[in-house]
């Protein structure tokens, strides 16, 4: 689910005003220059200006990265081709577009983005016998599945014989679509699970529901973006609580049913290419600085790619793959709710549900032996986590305290 609201290229640009502290340091012109008839006086840290331009690289390096392949034609080229389009040789041309955009504004940004297309349709050439398997008598447990990607990872799943359960915080959204999957696919082994992602008990009171039964599949797909800052009845920022703690919670709660159902186990989440603007940061629950629901989100979706890591690390003895990816930039209910400016703006070009579901299907599919635990995948193939000079590169030891931190927060002991 999404919520808030931005424009087309606003998503990328965006977080660039959060670029300069508040506590950069002022340095007034001398008094022998008071001659001038206009005194500056020049508010310049270096810092600020070091972290100015890095984050104008990482927003200009994803929006041009993310026209090029997080699209509908990213989608069809990949699937002809199956080499994504790399930002680094649009370095030269990113550096100038960033600027002129910025100059010129709303208008002609827009019309670019509309105007520049990156590659003609394809027909689709994926593998087709990678998506014709049967996992029939397999049990997989859906988290946001009454629309958008996770209704499209629901009903992919269902149609190939899994017993699906989808797990919704509306109980009348999820019975619709409940129903609708079921129609769909004639699967009746598709149930309902109520839960708040956002509450660890009510996470905790689902993982005991499951204990009698054994799940090789889990997938984390809810999400959100809350622009504003609101805190859960626990006492957790909205974001955090849903796209970070609630999926470590989930994940954590199901791990003794994941290893029962070991060696085909698995976890995938979905996150997001927006985590290729933000680094790992102990400052989970954004509590320094102005809050900022499109950043903080970046930062969640962030944190979520860098669990799969540690949790493969944990956890690669106990046969269970984990595998983060990335859906692409896709029509969804929620995104046309929460970002209308920025569907409007990529009105025809935006992938459709099922496109954004495919590799989610394709990694529940998949011998785990052709797969990598800990990986970031992105159209069925593995993709890099970090863009070239970003500087979002996180270190072990930082990893290890955010998990730490998260162990606590859920008070779920190791």
């Amino acid at each position: 689910m999404l919520r808030g609201s931005t424009t087309a290229i606003e998503y990328a640009t965006q977080l660039l005003t959060l670029a300069v502290p508040s506590n950069s340091k002022t340095y007034a012109v001398p008094e022998s220059m008071s001659d001038f008839t206009l005194k500056l006086h020049l508010r310049i840290s270096i810092g600020a200006i070091a972290m100015f331009l890095l984050k104008a690289w990482r927003s200009s390096a994803f929006g041009i990265y993310g026209y090029l392949n997080f699209t509908k034609s990213g989608f069809i080229a990949h699937s002809e081709r199956g080499k994504l389009h790399s930002p680094v040789m649009f370095i030269a041309l990113i550096s100038s577009l960033f600027i002129f955009l910025f100059v010129f504004g709303n208008p002609f940004r827009t019309n670019l983005i509309q105007n520049v297309t990156p590659s003609s349709e394809h027909s689709k050439k994926f593998n087709a016998e990678d998506m014709q398997a049967r996992i029939d008598g397999k049990n997989c447990i859906v988290t946001g599945a009454n629309s958008g990607i996770g209704y499209a990872t629901a009903q992919g799943l269902a149609s190939r014989g899994a017993t699906v359960y989808m797990v919704c915080r509306n109980k009348e959204r999820g019975e619709a679509a409940l129903s609708k999957i079921q129609s769909a696919t004639g699967n009746q082994n598709v149930h309902l699970e109520v839960c708040d992602l956002s509450s660890v008990a009510d996470i905790k009171a689902l993982a005991s529901r499951f204990s009698s039964k054994d799940e090789p599949l889990h997938v984390n797909n809810a999400g959100l973006l809350e622009s504003n800052r609101v805190t859960t009845s626990e006492g957790f920022e909205f974001n955090f609580a849903v796209n970070v703690l609630g999926t470590y919670s989930m994940t954590e709660s199901l791990l003794p049913l994941l290893e029962k159902a070991a060696p085909d186990a698995r976890v995938v989440t979905v996150s997001s290419g927006g985590m290729y603007t933000a680094p790992l940061t102990k400052d989970l629950q954004f509590s320094d600085g102005n809050f900022n629901g499109l950043e903080q989100y970046a930062r969640n979706k962030r944190v979520q790619v860098a669990l799969t890591e540690k949790w493969a690390e944990m956890y690669k003895n106990k046969g269970i793959g984990f595998y983060a990816m990335h859906p692409g930039w896709a029509e969804t209910p929620g995104v046309n709710r929460s970002l209308p400016d920025f569907s409007k703006s990529l009105s025809g070009k935006l992938r459709s549900m099922e496109q954004g579901a495919d590799t989610v299907i394709w990694l529940a599919l998949q011998p785990k032996e052709k797969l990598v635990s800990g990986a970031f995948y992105f159209d069925r193939a593995e993709v890099p986590k970090h863009l070239m000079l970003a500087g979002t590169s996180g270190s072990h030891a930082l990893i290890d305290s955010i998990v730490d931190n998260l162990r606590s927060l859920s008070a779920i002991s190791s």
